[in-house]
């Protein structure tokens, strides 16, 4: 009689379990002492050691090489101690399940009546789960109120205060100790509009007591610092706006690492025609007549052999070109701008606006993922193409006045040229960046079709 081939499995994810009875030693004694007294062939050991169940499978090595070999028809059967040794996620059980039954493996647990090999068995195990199921969700709903009661209240959910903070009352105030470097931080980053140069300076200026690299990269990215957590606006006191913190965002979600540093002025303004990609700079060099070498920056499309095509409407220009032409459009085109709103004004059609059911669509997706319904992987995925929607939806409704253009038209104001062409290349860059959202071109002249202020 042919014997059945057994897999032993086993987990701890805390030194408390390690001490109260079933450290990996444990398990793997009681495991090994079961499969030999019923006679099982014992072809491998599978240990993963402080790790919760509730983790992403992926991150649980010896369970998936578990996976592999029973993949390979190498398994027949594995024991595990508890169910919870083996899962707690139910969509993570469903899914390997499928794997098991694919390739005629059961399993089973030593010490709870858990057997996949009968009928009984796995119908005892699909109550189970659909109980844990229930009771997961009546968990999450009840942690949900209570999240969404601290919230509102403004109370301090998790973890550490962020830099810059510290909790009093279950409430976030500004640290006295650390605000004014916090303050700094902020006040070099909308000079430069540049994290790596805000870092540098940070770190060389206040040494031991600056915030380290991590700290300070969550800083310009945490809303809490605009005195914003998710939905509530007025969460804690502020460091900045939070027109200023969206505008962080939108320099971030363009920003592109050149692989040798140089300033180019217009790095993350200028769109590619073909994919919509950031056009990113380079400096090319020209052999003169007189032997000499030439240096000039100009930019290219990243991605100009990707899937998408880039055949007539790949852009290559250079910066002066791009420089000059801004320099003589963009003061007319802030006039144009202002007149085309004073003479609109009270005009406005009303929009249907949709984001609210974006946003419960979003909330929907959170509730499914908290209750294991979808992947991580599928999460992300949609969640991002919500966000982009809610964004273009907000945008789309909304109304602009000439007070939003104030901080452009000091910009611009009396003698700006003069001002300008007096600047190094960081402080143009800087300038470029506090005023411009984007520019674009012509996919068939290649030329510049356009741009947006930053408003």
């Amino acid at each position: 009689m042919k014997k059945i081939r057994c897999a032993i499995y086993d987990r701890v994810s805390t030194e408390i379990q390690a001490t109260s009875g079933l450290s990996l030693d444990t398990q793997k004694e009681l495991l090994t002492e079961y499969a030999k007294s019923h006679g099982y062939e014992i072809v491998g050991y599978y240990a993963d050691e402080g790790l919760t169940a509730r983790k992403k499978l992926q991150n649980r090595k010896d369970f998936q090489r578990l996976l592999g070999d029973i993949q390979n028809d190498k398994i027949d059967l594995v024991l595990v101690t508890k169910l919870d040794r083996w899962f707690r996620n139910v969509r993570d059980y469903h899914n390997t399940q499928a794997i098991l039954e694919e390739h005629h493996c059961n399993w089973k647990t030593i010490l709870e009546d858990y057997d996949t090999s009968t009928a009984d068995g796995q119908l005892k195990i699909n109550i189970m789960l659909a109980v844990a199921q229930n009771e997961s969700d009546r968990t999450s709903e009840r942690i949900k109120v209570v999240f969404e009661h601290k919230k509102r209240n403004g109370e301090h959910l998790t973890g550490a205060a962020p830099y810059g903070y510290i909790t009093v009352n279950k409430k976030l105030v500004k640290d006295p100790a650390t605000e004014h470097i916090v303050n700094d931080l902020f006040r070099y980053y909308f000079l430069t509009f540049s994290k790596r140069q805000t870092i540098l300076y940070i770190t060389e200026k206040y040494g031991d007591a600056a915030p380290t690299v991590y700290q300070a990269n969550r800083i310009l990215k945490n809303e809490t610092y605009a005195g914003k957590y998710q939905d509530n606006l007025d969460y804690c006191e502020p460091y900045i706006s939070l027109k200023q913190f969206e505008t962080i965002n939108d320099i971030s979600a363009t920003k592109i690492h050149p692989t040798t540093y140089q300033v180019y002025l217009f790095s993350q303004l200028l769109i590619c025609p073909a994919c919509g990609a950031h056009l990113t700079g380079y400096v090319k060099k020209q052999k003169l007549k007189d032997g000499s070498i030439s240096l000039y920056k100009r930019y290219k499309c990243p991605i100009k052999f990707s899937k998408i095509d880039h055949k007539g409407k790949y852009v290559c220009i250079t910066e002066s070109v791009i420089e000059n032409y801004m320099l003589e459009h963009v003061y007319p085109e802030l006039q144009n701008q202002l007149y085309k709103i004073q003479t609109t004004k009270g005009k406005h059609a009303k929009k249907k606006d949709a984001t609210a059911s974006i946003r419960e669509e979003m909330d929907r997706l959170n509730l499914m993922f908290r209750k294991g319904r979808i992947s991580e992987d599928a999460y992300d995925t949609e969640y991002d193409v919500l966000e982009k929607k809610l964004k273009t939806e907000q945008e789309r409704n909304k109304i602009v006045s000439v007070d939003d253009y104030a901080h452009i038209r000091e910009e611009f104001s009396g003698n700006w040229k003069d001002i300008y062409q007096k600047l190094d290349d960081t402080h143009k860059r800087a300038f470029w960046r506090r005023t411009i959202k984007e520019i674009r071109f012509d996919e068939n002249t290649h030329k510049i079709s356009g741009f947006k202020f930053l408003i």
